[in-house]
């Protein structure tokens, strides 16, 4: 037999529950549906629900700030000519970007000042991209407002990049 602190604590847990299972749903919404504002996390980051697809990287890059939302889509539309067969994911608030079966290449990550590009075997791209990392493999390209954008450059590093074996994650 259970004390009745006990059964009191399950009692509660049992209703919890019961008030959970008639609270309307928390279920993820769908791609493609609007649920409001999207929430920026510190430095400006949008908060996106990780999933697979364009859509979820064209909802980030739609919510990022400012003129940090034009690097994006720059970005973006780069990475879709150099790589027309890119595979593509918000993880861990971030876009992706990968070849299926070889793994991802690259992503981007929005701070209050720049927009961080990492290149996952950057180390091996030429020339290497100004950012080191404490991983042997990364390298960064942090991109400030005003900062003239050399599109041939990053152009040649994501074709590169996407020729390059991926990082699995």
């Amino acid at each position: 037999m259970k004390s009745p602190k006990v059964n009191s604590v399950d009692e509660n847990l049992a209703a919890k529950r019961k008030a959970k299972d008639t609270m309307p749903s928390s279920k993820p919404r769908k791609r493609g549906t609007k649920a409001g504002p999207v929430k920026l996390l510190s430095g400006g980051n949008p908060q996106i629900a990780k999933g697979e697809g364009d859509a979820p990287v064209q909802e980030y890059i739609n919510a990022m700030p400012g003129w940090k939302r034009e690097v994006g889509k720059r970005l973006d539309a780069i990475i879709t000519r150099q790589v027309p067969n890119v595979r593509k994911a918000v993880k861990w608030n971030s876009p992706f970007y990968g070849i299926e079966g070889q793994g991802w290449f690259m992503s981007f990550h929005v701070f209050t000042k720049y927009v961080k590009v990492g290149f996952f075997r950057g180390a091996s791209l030429k020339p290497v991209p100004p950012g080191e990392s404490k991983d042997k493999n990364m390298r960064y390209l942090d991109i400030y407002e005003g900062d003239k954008f050399d599109e041939k450059q990053m152009a040649s590093w994501v074709k590169q990049a996407a020729a390059s074996p991926g990082w699995l994650a």
